[in-house]
């Protein structure tokens, strides 16, 4: 907490190398996810209802990592289930390691200034006490 979000570069869903750090300006909700995992999956709805109160005050942004997935699968997954905000793919797992990555479903808030004003894992996250953090 408190740190500025590290750079480290992933890729968009249709292979164009980005840097993670200059898509989630601040303020951001940053998800680290898998099509494959349950507590992502219980989060979704979360997610969305932050998206709908917030995403026009903040940036969401959702980085799949690479395990037993490929950006095709990211793909329809996201568009199945109507999954929000920009997705990207963390191809080599840049992402992953630099921002510390414990497990999928960990979710990292940053204030207007880049800094880490949240971060958590799990299906039951309160992201709306923590989007107010970072506005």
């Amino acid at each position: 907490l408190g740190s500025k979000a590290p750079s480290a570069i992933v890729n968009t869903l249709d292979g164009k190398a980005v840097n993670l750090a200059d898509v989630a300006k601040g303020p951001a909700v940053i998800e680290f996810w898998a099509t494959w995992c349950e507590n992502c999956e219980h989060l979704l709805p979360a997610l969305k209802r932050a998206h709908a109160t917030y995403g026009s005050k903040v940036k969401f942004v959702g980085v799949s990592v690479s395990v037993n997935q490929s950006p095709k699968r990211v793909q329809l997954h996201v568009a199945k289930y109507g999954v929000p905000g920009v997705q990207l793919y963390d191809t080599q797992g840049n992402a992953t390691g630099a921002w510390d990555v414990p497990a999928t479903s960990y979710v990292v808030v940053l204030d207007r200034s880049g800094r880490v004003v949240y971060t958590g894992v799990g299906g039951d996250q309160d992201l709306e006490a923590a989007i107010r953090k970072a506005l």
